[in-house]
């Protein structure tokens, strides 16, 4: 008798564990609500990129280079068409989002083991193998029956989404081509300031109309997140020396390396779309108009997308989850992507990599895989799984897999060590899924 699964979500982590399954031969129901819509999501294709259209840098002595390096060794599907659709962008991994959605969905449709059923799951059968790979934005339906299977309260947070900008519309006597210290190919477009503008630019932030969110100042914002007006506020420099840092992007019409520096980094293959980095917000429209256009540069800015907050839901992992993201009181359930706890794109694929291959292990009865905590991936289970004290969600670092072994001041020596040692475990993995 052939083995089903239902996996419930499509989004990042909904696909990649859809396809771990299916390619070993397990037949998946993979449920996704759309054409009903969250207040975030615009694309009617699987695995929609929210936020932002970056899966983090691609150097493999960085965390997110690292850990993208361990999900292609391990066959992750949406790692290679994230290469495959990927624009120019200086050394992160940045994709075309309409491209990459439109890929994972033809992709999985042509697979003859996955059934991709068009609707909303609003309750949780724990009789079925089930993984939930709902994501943040879980509908209310389904989280209070989710609350009910957890037997916990959820927690959750805002997130924020920052604004695209029309590249005909961005002033090129003023702004410039120029990857942070020529490490790329020019990709990233450059707003400097001098700072006269800084200074009037950074009032009118702080002082900014925002759009008030039921109980927002009571709950918690993700630091990875956290919109540009409440980073402003903790103090004159803060975003001087974050998103606006200047250095090594000295403006070549003056050799000047500018008081600070708006970037702004390509959504589409051709140069029609541009986000401006690190500005996630939860200004008004109107204000967000009016203030983002006190950039140099972006004086006659027309905004294709302004920013939103919405709120993020996961659940407090320790307490339900074991390190293969498996249900400690109904093992034939597992979660995977940001409910879970884990923060980020390719984390959120790398937890839908480990809860199909350790679903299928449950189901052929084999023992489940356990990644090393020097491996990226590893780390990031068993964060979710044994963190104790206050839970809140976790991106990609390489201080997760260093354990003290490596405290050299030779910071790309170190790296390197880790890199080695975690690339040793995944070949070690590969060898037994």
């Amino acid at each position: 008798m052939k083995k089903i699964v239902n996996v419930i979500g499509g989004g990042l982590a909904g696909c990649e564990c859809a396809y771990q399954l299916a390619k070993r031969g397990i037949e998946v129901n993979l449920f996704d609500m759309k054409p009903k819509f969250t207040p975030a999501h615009h694309n009617p294709n699987l695995a929609e990129l929210v936020c932002s259209n970056s899966l983090k840098s691609d150097d493999i002595l960085t965390a997110g280079g690292l850990l993208k390096q361990e999900l292609r060794e391990l066959d992750s599907l949406l790692i290679a068409i994230a290469d495959k659709c990927r624009v120019p962008a200086g050394a992160s991994l940045s994709v075309d989002r309409e491209l990459f959605a439109k890929a994972v969905t033809n992709y999985l449709e042509s697979m003859p083991n996955v059934n991709i059923i068009r609707e909303e799951v609003i309750d949780i059968d724990s009789s079925v193998p089930t993984v939930v790979a709902t994501g943040p934005l879980t509908s209310d339906s389904l989280s209070k029956n989710i609350s009910k299977l957890v037997g916990t309260s959820k927690l959750y947070f805002f997130d924020a989404i920052a604004p695209i900008v029309n590249y005909d519309t961005i002033n090129f006597d003023i702004a410039y081509f120029k990857d942070r210290y020529d490490k790329g190919t020019k990709d990233y477009i450059n707003c400097p300031f001098d700072k006269e503008q800084y200074l009037k630019f950074y009032n009118e932030l702080i002082n900014g109309e925002i759009v008030n969110l039921k109980d927002f100042e009571k709950n918690k914002v993700y630091e990875g997140c956290m919109p540009i007006e409440v980073l402003a506020k903790r103090g004159e420099d803060a975003i001087r020396f974050g998103p606006l840092k200047p250095v090594g992007l000295q403006d070549p019409k003056t050799g000047k390396t500018p008081y600070a520096c708006v970037q702004l980094r390509r959504e589409t293959f051709d140069n029609d779309y541009f986000n401006i980095v690190g500005f996630q917000t939860n200004l008004t429209y109107s204000e967000q108009k009016r203030i983002f256009r006190l950039i140099p540069g972006l004086e006659n800015a027309e905004f294709l997308r302004l920013g939103t907050m919405h709120k993020n839901t996961y659940i407090h992992a320790p307490s339900i989850l074991n390190e293969h993201y498996q249900m400690k009181d109904h093992p034939n359930i597992f979660f995977a992507g940001q409910i879970t706890g884990v923060e980020g794109y390719i984390e959120s694929i790398s937890s839908g990599l480990v809860a199909g291959i350790n679903m299928y292990k449950y189901l052929a009865n084999e023992p489940l895989i356990e990644f090393d905590k020097h491996t990226i991936i590893g780390a990031l289970s068993k964060y979710i799984a044994h963190k104790t004290g206050d839970f809140e969600p976790m991106s990609a670092n390489l201080g997760l897999i260093n354990y003290g072994e490596f405290n050299c001041r030779d910071k790309k020596l170190k790296n390197t060590k880790l890199k080695d040692i975690s690339l040793n475990e995944i070949n070690k993995i590969k060898e037994i899924i």
